[in-house]
């Protein structure tokens, strides 16, 4: 899959001390998504069991334990997954996952 950008969760882990650890969790993750191929919402549920499946073809992973959030936007027929938004759970409450 592309991924476009890994820059917004470099920007992420970047922003503060408070998000260093995410670094780590989050280039696992940019790799291991790098390598697959999904060509529907269930391919990507069977590699990332923790994933939550939405409307309007976005997927929420749990990062660093469920100590962060990562949403994506997939366009399955192109093969890209676009970063929408990574934060902490309380940064995550405050938006619509399934609009940003």
């Amino acid at each position: 899959m592309r991924i476009i950008a890994k820059r917004t969760l470099r920007e992420f882990w970047e922003s503060g001390p408070e998000f260093e650890d995410s670094k780590g969790q989050l280039e696992a993750w940019h790799a291991e998504v790098q390598k697959s191929v999904w060509q529907t919402p269930q391919q990507v549920k069977s590699q990332f069991r923790s994933a939550s499946i939405l409307k309007n073809s976005r997927v929420v992973f749990n990062i660093h334990g469920n100590k962060y959030r990562l949403i994506v936007k997939i366009n399955y027929s192109y093969g890209i997954v676009y970063v929408r938004f990574v934060g902490s759970h309380k940064q995550y409450d405050k938006i619509d996952a399934e609009t940003v």
